[in-house]
């Protein structure tokens, strides 16, 4: 069925997010780079996911879904990030894009995803060391998110049928 927008741009089909997001996710655990930083302070991926898919749910489709603050999560991780790893978390989510969706809309997440990693990058370069950028409010999603758990490496190893192993379909 065609869209009803008004523009003949093609849109970003929901069914698309889940194994979108499963592809670059998993790519992003298994770079050395990226993997670490990920690994800590991911604890459980199947609820980032679908945390990820209402969000950018959201910057594609407009939906509303995602009521989250990226910015206070990222700050919260502030000290591991570094301007390379925004560099490499693009390459990663262009080549994906650039796999798994139209061309068109491919270019369209990347420009979205090249604006949310530079404003994210000009909150960390503004967060002054020791001052408190986080309200009460956000306490427990801080203690929650800086909880770190050892990262599972063995989903990574090349030999593995985890995330690391052969692109496919079911990656």
């Amino acid at each position: 069925m065609e869209s009803t927008s008004m523009s003949s741009a093609p849109q970003l089909d929901q069914a698309d997010l889940p194994r979108l997001l499963k592809r670059f996710y998993d790519r992003v655990r298994c770079d050395a780079e990226l993997g670490p930083v990920f690994n800590d302070a991911i604890h459980d991926w199947a609820e980032h996911l679908d945390r990820l898919e209402d969000f950018w749910s959201s910057v594609m489709l407009a939906s509303g879904r995602y009521k989250g603050n990226p910015v206070v999560i990222h700050l919260i991780h502030a000290h591991r990030i570094t301007p390379s790893m925004f560099s490499r978390w693009l390459e990663l989510w262009e080549q994906t894009t650039g796999e798994l969706l139209p061309d068109e809309v491919a270019r369209t997440a990347q420009a979205k995803a090249r604006r949310i990693a530079k404003s994210l990058q000009v909150a960390i370069r503004l967060r002054t060391p020791g001052e408190n950028l986080l309200t009460n409010s956000t306490t427990k999603e801080m203690n929650d998110a800086t909880t770190v758990k050892p990262a599972n490496n063995r989903d990574c190893e090349s030999d593995s049928a985890g995330p690391c192993g052969a692109w496919d379909d079911s990656h």
